[in-house]
Order: structure tokens, then sequence, then C-alpha cells
């Protein structure tokens, strides 16, 4: 039996340039973090005494003979991607909601990704699980989606994220001080807005004529510099959250799907309250709601918002991992079949 445990993201700046029909003619760049709520994978192989060979649950439980009769579309291509032959249980486990802004779906995938190899007993780098996650997502799923998710699920942690007109991935940790880690954590606060919503129907509103938004994305990604010189000449914190401010006014602009009426009174309620600045995590439309909030100011904010529930987290900077691993041969045999393996070669991204 194998647990892999895959950090959930939140999203700084740069979002929007991590769609590769923008980066591969404009290039793009995201700051990002992973945080300490995490996506649990556990995956064993199935005894030999069930009628079906897989076994997958999550919000529902499916029970099949064969991959492609798998309803849920990651584990379905996943499992043919690997060539996976033996019969399995996959079980999935959540510290927060699917579809709420957080990269859940991408998460779910390199941490299924990532369980799959390690029940075979090999153990993928984190560039693999990254490459092979965006493959799966983009190419064989077809979704709209972009490439910082599986960037900071596989490799966790505060980082700077580069994307490459030549298709090149460059992930530069952000070497930032402990104590300036934790000054930056006292100043976070998520709530979900209770919002469902699915990231791919509001990244289709301005993806699919990505192009004519030039003016806001050209000035999203400006901002990741802006960011970095603020966090890197230790200026005040609450430059950041001004900064913050800004990128939403632009993100909102985008496509009057990434926010709305419900959204907006949330926003303003947490900035007239003593929040400096934040955003919707992820495409927008709903799920969570991050905000910057000078510690002082924290209790007014989470006092407006109590009807909302807040979540408590910290910056983490350790990725995808397994977190548990119990060899089951001596329990039954099984075919000799354990060798996963892509199915199909594709062009792999260069970081």
């Amino acid at each position: 039996m194998i647990i892999s445990r895959t950090p959930f993201r939140i999203s700084f700046f740069g979002g929007g340039t991590d769609y590769p029909d923008w980066y591969l003619k404009n290039g793009g760049q995201v700051l990002a973090t992973t945080i300490n709520k995490y996506c649990y994978i556990t995956c064993r192989y199935l005894p030999p005494f069930f009628d079906h060979k897989y076994r997958v649950v999550y919000s529902r439980t499916e029970l099949c003979k064969s991959p492609d009769e798998i309803i849920h579309p990651a584990v379905r291509e996943v499992l043919n991607f690997l060539r996976c032959k033996n019969g399995l249980e996959i079980h999935y486990d959540g510290d927060l909601p699917a579809r709420s802004g957080i990269g859940s779906s991408s998460t779910f995938t390199v941490g299924l990704l990532h369980a799959l190899y390690a029940l075979q007993g090999r153990m993928p780098s984190k560039h693999q699980l990254a490459t092979e996650s965006i493959h799966i997502e983009q190419n064989i799923l077809k979704e709209t989606v972009g490439s910082q998710d599986q960037i900071s699920a596989a490799y966790g942690g505060f980082n700077h994220i580069q994307f490459m007109k030549n298709g090149e991935i460059h992930v530069r940790p952000m070497t930032l001080s402990s104590d300036f880690i934790h000054e930056f954590n006292l100043h976070l606060m998520l709530f979900y807005t209770g919002i469902y919503r699915t990231a791919e129907d509001v990244a289709k509103s301005y993806v699919n004529d990505i192009e004519s938004k030039n003016k806001q994305l050209v000035l999203i990604e400006q901002m990741v510099n802006e960011a970095i010189s603020i966090l890197t000449s230790q200026r005040s914190l609450f430059s950041f959250g001004e900064l913050l401010h800004e990128a939403w006014l632009v993100k909102r602009s985008l496509s009057n799907l990434v926010s709305n009426s419900k959204i907006d009174e949330i926003y303003n309620t947490a900035i007239t309250a003593g929040a400096i600045g934040g955003k919707l995590s992820g495409a927008g439309g709903g799920g969570f709601i991050f905000l910057f909030v000078p510690p002082e100011k924290q209790k007014e904010v989470k006092s407006k918002l109590s009807n909302l529930i807040q979540v408590p987290f910290k910056v983490e900077f350790y990725g995808s991992q397994i977190i548990f691993h119990d060899p089951q041969e001596e329990y039954f045999e099984l075919e000799k079949e354990r060798e996963c393996r892509p199915i199909e070669s594709f062009k792999e991204l260069k970081f």
C-alpha cells in the first residue's frame, strides 16, 4: 500500500500567463506557493477475490473491470497512460474541496502519478511528475488548464516559475529568510466563498480568445517582477498587499465570469475591514478567496466575514511526497506485470 501527499497551491501573481496558448508566443511567469493543505491518494493492489478489477473511491465509488470503464477522467487516463495491468484500489481524500481554485485537479493528477509509480517501486523526479501531469491534462484530457498548478504540486515551495516561448519551464525557489516567511504567513487569510465552479469554464471565457487580452496579461506578468522586487528588497509587506489589490482589479477585467456580485461584496467587505488586498485563488468565479491582512486587522476581517469558513494555513516547502509504503507481496501472489511505463511518447517540457 502507498499513500502520497501532495500540496494545494495559492498563486499570487501571473495567473493566466501560464496557458500554453499565451506563453508559447509571449512567454509568461507566475509567483506562487504551495500551502500546508493536502490531497492524499491511497493506492494498493486489489486482492483477486472480487468481480471488479478496479475500485476507485472519491465523491463516488466506482467498481470497474477495465480502466476504460472508469468515469473519473484523470484516474482513467493516468491508468491508461501508465499501462497498469494489475487490479488496483484507489482512494482520494482532500483537506480542501475540489473545484475551489487551489489547483485541486492538477494536485490530484500529480499525487496519483506519484502513488502509482511508487507502487511499482519507482521513484519519479519532480520534473517527471510535473511534465507528465501537464501532458495528461493538456494533451490527453484536452482540458483548458495552465501549467503552473502541476509545477507547484510536484515541486512544492514558494517559487518564481517562468514559462519560455520555446516550451521550457524554469522553477526558481524564492530564497527568503525564515523570519520573513514567518512574518509573511502572519499576513495571510483564506476564506471559502461556498461558490462551486469549474475552473475550466471560467478559463475558457478568456483563454479561447487570449490574444485579445494582451494588455491585461502583459500587465499581470509585469506585476510578478514588482512582487519579487518587494520580497527580495524586504520592502514593507504593505506594498505586496497593495500590488495584490491592483492585480485583482486587472484580473477581473479578463472576463465577466472571473467575479460576480457576491464575490465583489465579500472582497469589498474585507477591504473595508482592514485587508490590504487579495484575490480569488485560481481562474476565478468562486472557491477560495485569499486576503492579505495586517495581523492587527485580522480579527475585524474575520468578524465581518463570519458567514464564511476561514482556513488557517502556512507556506509549504516539500511538494508531492510518499508518506506511507507497505509492500504487499506477503499477502498474495501478484501477476508480474508491475512495470508501469508511459503508453506513448510526447514532447517533454524542458526545465
